[in-house]
């Protein structure tokens, strides 16, 4: 299942440049989308590539993996003064846990040293908080700040893939969130007791979800981010 796109004919990127982070997972997904969408799409794994930027998008893939490739290509540290001078970034799933200012669980490497984020969201988040590969589960969600898309019958619910998602714990100020997942509605419920578990937030210019969009068609996350860079939502 995949859900109405309002980007053709509108191309609401049309003169923009936004990066993807090419170091590991999904980028092609989202150059495709960001090129549908009518804008140049820039794969980045260099400093340099990050000029001209109008935004940025962190993939899915392994956080730790990503983590650890920014270092190595000298790409961590501007990028993460990049965000700090304001530079729009969407993060999905992977790039949710980059973009977070902490992690409740963090992987540690051989020497006990937790994985690194890019940071800039004032939130908590918790990996692979949905489970493994096989507990990956589909459903539709309320979601925030889509109004753009609205027809007769109000604004469709956004189809969400979740795959080895993972989910907010807190939020700080100043971040708003923007949809949520029911336990009832997971693949594995009698393991989220209590309340809904946040999978989208917002924060001035960045955005974040547990899950992929870029996987199922569905092209109003991406018009959001877009929107979001040009001041419009």
């Amino acid at each position: 299942m995949t859900n109405p796109s309002t980007v053709p004919p509108s191309r609401v990127g049309t003169g923009l440049r936004i990066g993807v982070l090419a170091l590991q997972g999904d980028f092609r997904e989202h150059l495709h989308a960001m090129e549908a969408a009518g804008a140049a799409g820039v794969s980045v794994r260099r400093p340099a590539e990050l000029d001209g930027l109008d935004g940025l998008i962190i993939p899915g893939g392994e956080s730790t993996t990503i983590d650890k490739l920014s270092r190595a290509f000298g790409l961590r540290d501007p990028l993460r003064q990049r965000i700090r001078d304001g530079l729009p970034v969407y993060g999905s799933c992977a790039g949710m846990i980059l973009l977070a200012d902490e992690i409740a669980d963090p992987a540690k490497d051989l020497a006990g040293n937790p994985q690194q984020t890019f940071g800039g969201l004032d939130i908590t988040v918790r990996r692979n908080a949905f489970g493994r590969q096989r507990e990956s589960f589909e459903t539709d969600l309320d979601f925030k700040g889509l109004d753009f898309s609205a027809t007769a019958d109000g604004v469709a619910p956004v189809h969400a893939v979740f795959i080895r998602g993972p989910w907010v714990e807190r939020v700080g100020g100043g971040v708003e969130v923007l949809a949520t997942v029911e336990p009832s509605r997971a693949s594995h419920p009698e393991a989220l007791a209590g309340t809904a578990r946040i999978v989208a937030v917002r924060s001035g210019k960045l955005l974040a979800t547990s899950f992929h969009p870029e996987v199922t068609g569905e092209k109003r996350v991406h018009e959001l981010f877009i929107r979001m860079i040009r001041g419009e939502a």
